[in-house]
């Protein structure tokens, strides 16, 4: 080993060696031609050493010399200093100073570091000035084969369809090695298998799995484990190796078809099982896992799929098999169905491989149960009768038998729920049915009843069937006008001209169909203003047979209508129209019409006119008591007004116009009761008798002003108040003085204390006041001398 790092480290010299030559002759070409341009000027010196190289994972015990650096400045006599700096300088690396020999102190490991770099100084030794600019070097770790190659992401897992054909990639594995894959064949890695090769093979270069075999059967093993081997050197002698491992899970394709276990099932179901009602569950089994288990059932006989029903059971895929019809014993006692199990999703590349579907025989059995009685037809009966039909005539007969057994007696009813008003009536032994009252069609056209039928001796054996009973129609109402007719027609038509159209209603609904005919009512026959026209589609129009209507003579014209249907038998109504004549406008547009009423060809009988006039002469000597009646409460009123002013009540109870709504009181009496006198200033003086005693009061003697100082006052310190404190309301808000002042000058306004002899107050004034205040003046007037001796 000693001997290969000397022989490494010689050949680097000699490589440092021919490069100190070249950077010497470039150096010497330079300042040859340096010398012929500028003759007299110093040349710069360079540097001679180039890039160094060093060889990772050296053991031995002395330093490795890693290269020389060397200034062509430097005589020899050790007046050049020699330094380094920079990464590992002084550490890993160290130059003599004065040869400028450098030396590595440490083991290298091109894997953690593959190249340093660092700068070179030559300085004078006495005065330690740079004799050249600073350099920089670089120190490249050269790589030996010391890392084996490592499958980093493994193990691996990897899948492949079972049955894939021979070569079918599987996977890639793939090895690092960290020595250097520039420099020899240290990182170039090579792949083979260990354990496995006889059904997977790796490719050599790029590490991708294939299968080696085509018949992988997951249904045999759904699992294989490979060794996979990585060998550096190109698998040459003396290469490092790392391997790994491999799972291959072999996936399912749908290679098996569904098989039966059995060729045969037996179940037994009651004839009186409901529709929907489980016979049985039968399974196939598929070696296939997954969706390629999934599979459908169907029944292949035409019987047995008429009777039953084959669905899948998700979750277990089993074959439920139901009843789809109600199965009778009395019948077939037995049933053979045919049940095929079919995968869902067959892959078409192993179809030859066979049929992907199985059957089976699935035999049902029904047993006998104890049946209620079934009506014939068993879907409900439609009945019809005549609506003129009589009490107790026969409208049907239903029929039902007891279906386990013949002969057994069977008792009819009719469920009254369904007829209240019992309509109908049933015999209990042949199910006759027969009316139990008289029909009316155009009450109601159907009736729907409901029949029990019980076994006779058994009670509890009961069912129950529809009857539907029609009723047929007879001709028994007339026809009638669909409505009350009116029109009205211009002054100025047009003989001929149609005014309208009328049609009828007919309760009743002949099998045939409508047909009705139309004339004029005999007390109409010598009509000459209008005629009908037959429209031959159930209606009539009516027509003007003269012009020159004049509503002044006649503006109501009562026109009597018959109208007879088809029958039979024919049966006919008479109904009127009414025709009023108005006033058009030159285009036709009616104006107005007068109220007057006249039956044409027509005239009242000599009582009606009698009890007419009666109704009137009564209506007019009601109409005369009321007014007089009026008339006495009014004058009464008036003259009480007169008397007592308090009957003229002031209401304003209500949301009126207020007092500009002069129409709804009397103002002039509202304003009179504070109408008094003004104050007439004279030289005098101020009259203030004829003031209430509280206003004169309150009137000063010189200016005629009322004193009004302490309200003013209180207002004032109330206001003061508010405005300096900060917690009221703005100065726009609503403030109250609840303040009564001191004392009133009226005193007590008592009647009793008003009528004592003691009372100084003076109502003299009230005399002053008007008429309407006379009785209230006379209360507290002072008493006349006759009234007092009275």
């Amino acid at each position: 080993m000693v001997a290969h790092w000397r022989g490494r480290a010689s050949a680097l010299m000699v490589t440092l060696g021919v490069l100190h030559c070249w950077c010497w002759g470039s150096c010497h070409v330079e300042r040859t031609s340096e010398k012929s341009t500028v003759s007299h000027e110093r040349v710069k010196r360079g540097w001679v050493w180039n890039q160094f190289f060093v060889v990772e994972e050296y053991t031995g015990t002395e330093p490795l010399y890693v290269g020389k650096i060397h200034s062509d400045s430097d005589e020899g006599d050790g007046s050049i200093k020699y330094t380094i700096s920079g990464e590992g300088a002084g550490t890993i690396f160290i130059i003599d100073e004065v040869t400028g020999d450098i030396h590595a102190t440490e083991r290298l490991d091109r894997e953690e570091k593959a190249f340093y770099t660092l700068r070179a100084q030559a300085r004078d030794r006495q005065t330690d000035a740079p004799l050249e600019p600073e350099s920089e070097f670089v120190i490249k770790v050269q790589d030996i084969n010391d890392s084996e190659p490592k499958f980093l992401e493994g193990p691996y897992i990897g899948s492949v369809a079972e049955l894939s054909p021979i070569g079918t990639s599987v996977m890639k594995v793939m090895a690092s090695d960290a020595d250097d894959p520039t420099y020899g064949s240290s990182a170039r890695i090579v792949y083979s298998v260990l354990d496995g090769e006889k059904f997977f093979s790796v490719d050599r270069q790029t590490g991708v799995i294939r299968t080696a075999v085509a018949d992988l059967d997951r249904e045999t093993q759904d699992r294989y484990e490979l060794v996979v081997k990585a060998t550096d050197m190109a698998g040459q002698m003396g290469g490092l190796s790392g391997s790994t491992t491999v799972t291959i899970v072999i996936t399912d394709v749908n290679d098996n078809p569904p098989r039966f276990p059995q060729k045969m099932y037996q179940f037994s179901v009651s004839e009186g099982a409901s529709v929907g009602t489980s016979v049985g569950r039968v399974v196939a089994t598929d070696a296939d896992m997954g969706e390629n288990t999934d599979m459908s059932y169907l029944i292949k006989d035409e019987e047995g799929g008429e009777l039953f029903k084959v669905s899948t059971d998700g979750d277990t895929q089993e074959a439920v098999i139901t009843i789809k019809k109600p199965l009778d014993f009395e019948k077939k006692r037995t049933h053979n169905v045919v049940v095929e199990a079919v995968n869902k999703h067959v892959d078409p590349r192993f179809v030859d491989l066979g049929s992907f579907r199985d059957q089976t025989i699935v035999r049902v059995s029904v047993s006998d149960t104890d049946e209620p009685p079934i009506f014939f037809p068993p879907t409900g009966t439609i009945m019809e009768v005549q609506e003129d039909a009589k009490q107790g005539a026969l409208v049907g007969i239903v029929t039902a038998k007891d279906p386990d057994m013949d002969n057994v007696p069977v008792r009819y009813s009719i469920d009254r729920s369904t007829d209240q008003e019992q309509i109908f009536n049933i015999d209990a032994v042949t199910g006759a049915i027969t009316l139990g009252k008289i029909l009316d069609r155009e009450t109601a056209g159907w009736h729907n009843i409901t029949v029990t039928a019980v076994e006779a001796d058994n009670q509890s054996m009961a069912s129950q069937t529809a009857v539907s009973i029609r009723i047929l129609d007879v001709n028994d109402n007339p026809p009638e006008l669909a409505t009350p007719y009116e029109t009205k027609i211009c002054e100025d038509a047009k003989p001929g001209q149609l005014i309208h159209t009328i049609s009828v209603v007919d309760r009743d609904e002949p099998q045939s169909g409508h047909r009705f005919y139309f004339t004029l009512a005999p007390e109409a026959s010598n009509n000459r203003h209008f005629a009908l026209w037959d429209v031959k589609d159930n209606t009539v129009g009516i027509r003007t047979q003269r012009s020159g209507f004049n509503r002044q003579e006649q503006n109501v014209y009562l026109l009597p209508i018959r109208v007879v249907d088809s029958g039979p038998p024919a049966l006919s109504s008479t109904g009127t129209f009414t025709i009023r004549v108005c006033g058009c406008d030159t285009v036709g547009n009616i104006q107005s019409c007068n109220a007057t009423a006249f039956v044409m060809s027509a005239a009242l009988s000599p009582g009606a006119l009698i009890a007419l006039l009666v109704c009137m002469l009564i209506l007019i000597v009601l109409v005369l008591l009321i007014l007089t009646l009026k008339r006495h409460r009014k004058g009464q009123r008036m003259s009480e007004d007169e008397e007592d002013m308090r009957d003229n009540v002031i209401k304003y109870n209500d949301e009126g116009g207020g007092e500009q709504d002069t129409q709804a009181y009397d103002m002039s009496a509202l304003r009179s009761l504070y109408d008094f006198p003004e104050v007439k200033s004279s030289e005098s003086g101020t009259d203030l008798r004829s003031l209430p005693q509280w206003i004169q009061n309150r009137v000063t003697g010189d200016g005629g002003a009322a004193d009004f100082s302490l309200f003013k006052g209180y207002i004032r310190k109330k206001v003061e108040q508010a405005d300096a404190d900060l917690s009221v309301p703005p100065y726009d808000s609503f403030q109250t003085y609840a303040f009564e002042g001191s004392s009133s000058p009226a005193l007590s306004l008592s009647s009793i204390r008003t009528l004592s002899n003691t009372s100084e107050q003076d109502f003299s004034y009230l005399s002053d006041w008007g008429p309407r205040f006379r009785q209230l003046a006379g209360y507290y007037a002072p008493g006349q001398p006759e009234e007092e001796g009275s």
